[in-house]
């Protein structure tokens, strides 16, 4: 039996393990897939290999130390510098990123979209924001603290932090912080972030199955706004095709990991 996991922490709340164990089971592929929280990112590649695994997802806040330690990176994961998915080939630790397609795909419901407007500066920012411009939308990134800002600057990206930053209008705010998904935070400050949404189309919040505190906000405003279910959705069923080694299409994965959403 093959086995898989999603590193994280935290982790409990993963849908993960039952949207990928929902495919193996119709498909009867003898698979099983776990949870692992993990403390500490540097260990991710140890606990792989001593786990005996054969791919795995990586969630916050462990991507960009994923992507340290594969052995090869493919696709959009070399520009991101993030990995979210890897899979094991020939011994060796393969990374890549579906969180990019996933998310492009998760926002065509908004309509076109020429700006958005990212909250946080994780390995998941670094995706929607390659994601973004690659789909000729302007991004800009607005974090905390300067320490994260580094790599978007690189990429000749507009990055900012809360002292520095101007209000502007924009099509998309897009929530990739932790806030809200164990605690009843904010992801940045309630005065900021009342002034963005009366000046933004829509707003989505990659935490998903739970009510943030985000979201309330945008409730009351009648805002067009979702959760990260549909983006979770898209990348998990790219996640899977690499993790069956393409031996099953998309279009053959998709409608059944999206009967695991109703359980």
């Amino acid at each position: 039996m093959k086995i898989f996991t999603i590193f994280g922490n935290p982790v409990s709340h993963s849908r993960s393990p039952l949207m990928h164990n929902t495919v193996f089971k119709a498909l009867g592929i003898s698979a099983c897939y776990t949870r692992t929280q993990l403390d500490e990112g540097s260990e991710l590649r140890n606990v792989f290999f001593a786990k005996g695994l054969s791919g795995a997802n990586v969630t916050v806040p462990h991507k960009e130390a994923a992507y340290a330690q594969c052995d090869e990176v493919r696709g959009i994961a070399k520009t991101i510098q993030a990995v979210n998915t890897l899979v094991l080939e020939n011994e060796r630790l393969i990374g890549y990123n579906t969180d990019a397609d996933g998310f492009m795909s998760a926002i065509q419901s908004f309509g076109p979209v020429r700006n958005a407007l990212i909250l946080g500066a994780g390995g998941t920012a670094r995706a929607l924001s390659i994601a973004l411009r690659q789909g000729e939308i302007t991004p800009t990134i607005l974090n905390r603290s300067s320490g994260r800002l580094e790599y978007f600057l690189s990429e000749g990206l507009n990055a900012c932090t809360w002292d520095d930053f101007t209000v502007d209008t924009y099509d998309l705010i897009i929530n990739t912080t932790s806030a809200g998904l164990s605690d009843e935070e904010l992801p940045i400050p309630r005065t900021l972030l009342m002034e963005l949404l009366s000046r933004t189309k829509g707003a989505i919040d990659v935490i998903y199955g739970k009510e943030t505190p985000f979201l309330r906000e945008i409730k009351i405003t009648d805002l067009p706004y979702k959760d990260g279910s549909d983006m979770l959705l898209a990348q998990g069923v790219l996640a899977n095709h690499l993790f069956l080694h393409c031996q099953y299409d998309t279009e053959v994965i998709k409608p059944i990991m999206r009967e695991s959403f109703h359980y």
